[in-house]
């Protein structure tokens, strides 16, 4: 086996180096685009909670949906590639960047924000200075989150031609090639846990005020 995936990489390195670009291009537009939608529409639930509660509901229901079976619907629509492939990751990354907005807002602290207030702060300043900066290290959870699961869930988009390193799994797969699915999945996770690693990096320097 050993011995098998040494052969893959010394014939077929530029090939996976390209299927790995794949697939962070995928993930990471999928989570850009879901923070773009999610955390406008977290801040707008803490001020209408009828929006909240439709939102919730129907992120929550979506994301009940299997991944691969948002994939084969978006199909007749979109066609196969890299849209439809992050349309469905888009739809598993927003559930929890928008909860955690939501709770990152209405868990600030009143007090912080009349005294913002007292000062005479402008709506526009309160936000940017002091409730943004207040929430963004619970927002910030949520994008970790979205973030590590659309790393592993677009392992799919091969599926519908939308490359990634899911390419080695299903060709594994259908050759019953047991090395290229052993690297594929082992890729996948290598590049989930180092994201997740350096992500809990970032977030213990952003929050490290909270420790002076």
């Amino acid at each position: 086996m050993i011995e098998l995936i040494g052969n893959y990489f010394s014939s077929n390195y530029q090939t996976y180096m390209q299927l790995v670009g794949q697939h962070i291009y995928v993930s990471f537009l999928a989570v850009i685009v879901s923070m773009i939608i999610a955390i406008p529409l977290g801040i707008l639930s803490t001020k209408w909670r009828l929006l909240e509660k439709i939102s919730q509901n129907f992120w929550g229901t979506l994301r009940i949906i299997p991944s691969l079976a948002i994939l084969v619907l978006c199909i007749p629509v979109f066609g196969t590639g890299v849209v439809p492939s992050v349309i469905a990751l888009v739809l598993l990354a927003i559930p929890p960047i928008l909860i955690n907005t939501t709770l990152a807002f209405d868990g600030l602290d009143k007090s912080i924000i009349e005294a913002a207030m007292a000062m005479g702060m402008t709506p526009f300043r309160l936000f940017w200075t002091i409730k943004f900066p207040l929430a963004f290290p619970v927002i910030f959870t949520g994008i970790k989150t979205a973030t590590v699961e659309v790393i592993a869930s677009a392992t799919l988009s091969a599926y519908i031609g939308g490359g990634g390193l899911g390419n080695l799994i299903f060709t594994g797969l259908g050759l019953l090639r047991y090395d290229l699915l052993l690297i594929g999945g082992l890729s996948v996770a290598i590049l989930s846990f180092t994201v997740s690693g350096f992500m809990s990096l970032l977030d213990k320097r952003i929050t490290r005020y909270r420790k002076v």
